[in-house]
Parts: C-alpha cells; sequence; structure tokens
C-alpha cells in the first residue's frame, strides 16, 4: 500500500492531523532556509571577503547589511525550496530517502556540511587563532613563570583557604536544595505532554519554557553580579546567582525526563476517572523519582564548580580569594587556592559518581 493509499485509510481526524503537522514541517524548514541562506551570504561578505581576503581591518558595519542578506537569503530560500538544496526540509523530515545515491551525494548534505566549513573558518578567524602568539618566547616566559609559582604553593593560607572551601560547598548546597522545590514544579508546567491538552495549558507552557530558556541563557556569572549589588557582595549573592540558574536548569531536566515517560499507567489511572493531580502523582511521578535525584546530585557537583567561579565577582567563597591573589599577582598564593579546589572538585566528582550509581 503506498503513501496515498495509506493516509486514504486513516480516520479524516488523523489525515487532518497529518497534514497540519506537514504544514508546520514545511513553514519551519522555510524559515530555517531563509536564515541559513542569509547567514551564508553575510558571513562570506564579512569575513571571507572583507577581513580574510581584502584584508579590511575594521570594515565598515551597518544594520542595512543583515536586512539586504535576509532578502537575498529569502529569494534563495524560494528558488531551492522545491530542489533537494532546502536544508531546512532535510531537518524537519520532508525528504524521502532515494535509494540510487548515498546520503553523502545528496545536495542538502553537502550545502549543510558547506555551512558548517564556513562557520568553522569564520570562528577561527573571529577569534583570532595564533600559533606564532602562542609558541612566542615572550608568552612562553609568562606562562613559565607562572607554573612554577603555581606549583610552589604558599602553604600559610591553607587554614582560610580551607574554610572558604566550606564556605563555597554550603553555598552550592543551599543553592541546590532550594532549587529542587520549585524546579519540581515548574518542571510539570515545562512538560508538553501534559500541557497540550487545551489553549490555557499550552499558553502557560509557552509561558514556562520563556521564562526557563531566558534565566538559563544567562551565566551564572552575570546573575552573581546583579545580586552583588542587589544584596552586597558576599556568599549571599553568590547562593542566589546558583539558585535562579539551578532552578531554569532543573525545570529543563525534569520537564524532558516528563516527556519521555511511558504513558501507559498514566491512560490506566485517567480510565479510573481520577484526578488530573492523582493521574500526575500516581502515574508520573513513580516514573521520574530516580532520574530526578541523579539530576539533582549531578547540578549540585555542577553548582560547587560555578561557586569557585562567582567568586570571582563577588559572589563569596573561595573564588573571592582566588580573585583577590590573582589581582595582586601573587601566584604561589594562587597556586594553592588552585589545589584546594581541585581536591573539592574531585572529592565532590567521585562522591557524586557512586551516589548516582547507587541510584541505579
Amino acid at each position: 500500500m503506498n503513501t496515498q493509499n495509506m493516509e486514504q485509510a486513516l480516520p479524516q481526524q488523523e489525515q487532518q492531523k497529518i497534514k497540519v503537522e506537514h504544514a508546520q514541517a514545511t513553514v519551519r524548514a522555510f524559515f530555517i532556509d531563509t536564515f541559513l541562506w542569509a547567514y551564508t551570504l553575510l558571513v562570506l561578505h564579512k569575513i571571507v571577503y572583507e577581513k580574510m581576503i581584502m584584508n579590511f581591518r575594521y570594515p565598515e558595519f551597518s544594520w542595512m547589511q543583515p536586512a539586504y542578506a535576509l532578502g537575498a537569503g529569502l529569494a534563495l530560500s524560494v528558488a531551492f525550496f522545491f530542489t533537494r538544496l532546502s536544508v531546512g526540509k532535510a531537518m524537519n523530515g520532508l525528504y524521502s530517502v532515494r535509494e540510487d545515491r548515498t546520503l553523502f551525494k545528496e545536495p542538502f548534505l553537502q550545502l549543510g556540511l558547506f555551512q558548517l566549513l564556513l562557520t568553522f573558518v569564520a570562528g577561527i578567524h573571529i577569534s583570532q587563532v595564533s600559533m606564532t602568539e602562542f609558541l612566542s618566547s615572550s608568552g612562553l616566559s609568562g606562562a613559565r613563570r607562572i607554573f612554577t609559582a603555581l606549583f610552589n604553593p604558599n602553604w600559610n593560607i591553607f587554614e582560610d583557604a580551607l574554610f572558604a572551601a566550606i564556605e563555597t560547598i554550603y553555598m552550592a548546597f543551599i543553592a541546590t536544595t532550594l532549587a529542587i522545590p520549585a524546579a519540581f514544579l515548574l518542571g510539570f508546567f515545562a512538560a508538553r505532554n501534559l500541557m497540550s491538552s487545551s489553549s490555557v495549558l499550552f499558553a502557560l507552557y509557552s509561558l514556562t519554557r520563556f521564562f526557563l530558556n531566558l534565566t538559563r541563557s544567562i551565566e551564572p556569572l552575570v546573575w552573581a553580579i546583579i545580586f552583588s549589588v542587589w544584596v552586597g557582595i558576599g556568599p549571599f549573592s553568590g547562593m542566589l546567582a546558583l539558585f535562579l540558574h539551578s532552578v531554569a536548569s532543573l525545570a529543563k531536566l525534569y520537564s524532558e525526563q516528563i516527556e519521555n515517560i511511558d504513558n501507559g499507567p498514566i491512560e490506566a489511572i485517567t480510565a479510573t476517572g481520577a484526578h488530573p493531580i492523582q493521574v500526575i502523582w500516581f502515574g508520573v511521578v513513580p516514573q521520574i523519582v530516580l532520574p530526578y535525584l541523579s539530576f539533582t546530585i549531578y547540578r549540585w557537583d555542577i553548582n560547587v564548580r560555578m561557586a569557585t567561579v562567582i567568586g570571582l565577582v563577588g559572589g563569596g567563597g573561595i573564588g573571592t580569594m582566588l580573585m583577590q591573589y590573582q589581582g595582586l599577582a601573587k601566584w604561589n598564593e594562587v597556586g594553592m587556592l588552585v589545589i584546594v579546589i581541585a581536591t573539592i572538585v574531585w572529592i565532590m566528582d567521585y562522591a557524586s559518581s557512586k551516589i548516582r550509581a547507587a541510584l541505579k
């Protein structure tokens, strides 16, 4: 039975659903193609032509350039959309596999690989990667001086470093603990399979996802700066930064776990006439408890590592000491702090791996 006959055999509602999903995938593919063509043209002009070929150190920029690139990208997207040069259609599964050629001979894959290579070349150029500077005599002598001091740590500050490290561990622990209940609740609102039964729930799902994506996109370092101004420099600001980022990250992990659950228990409990909250509590929660514990322990491990970094902007803990001694170029003291930080991270990594293995 061919595809057309199979579609005709489906109920009318299923056929309509397939048509809507196909239309949505087509629209997504068109927008992806427009963006990729515009991006390709802009990179070819600004990076390859102006900076690499013409060697302009500071090429002129105006907002009309991306606008022109977007217009040209739109035209190219229309021109090639019904050919096999559409990367967007390939990404949305709108191409059928052709048996007469291998995947690497497909035009859309070749175009995608070219765009990926172009991005790599542009990234190397913009990052100003230079092996000459990396292996220069002055650079190597400076690195040798720093590493020599790092491997000769000043043990006189060991006690202060130890107390600062304890502060860092507790700061990460409190941030993770407070984030668990908030992330637990938000995880249900961010799960598409639980929030798509009505337009109101889907709007709430979209709003929750937007909040989580926005919060998670801002690094804890930036949040630490904001809270340092808000509540003052110290471990409280660092804890708040870790807490906010942990809520967003854990809620995303929790929601993805909910979306991957088995629907069988949910359908069985729903068939008994149970309340939606009872369905979630008895049908969803038992399936996600162990993954949730594993994600939470892993997040605490991450927070310990992050806590050493946000201290660089006044977030408290051992990171603040590291910032102070590094600013004074006291590399022997920095070496002592690096040893303490590395020891903490190793112990936390070992302990968290053992706990996660025990949960399995």
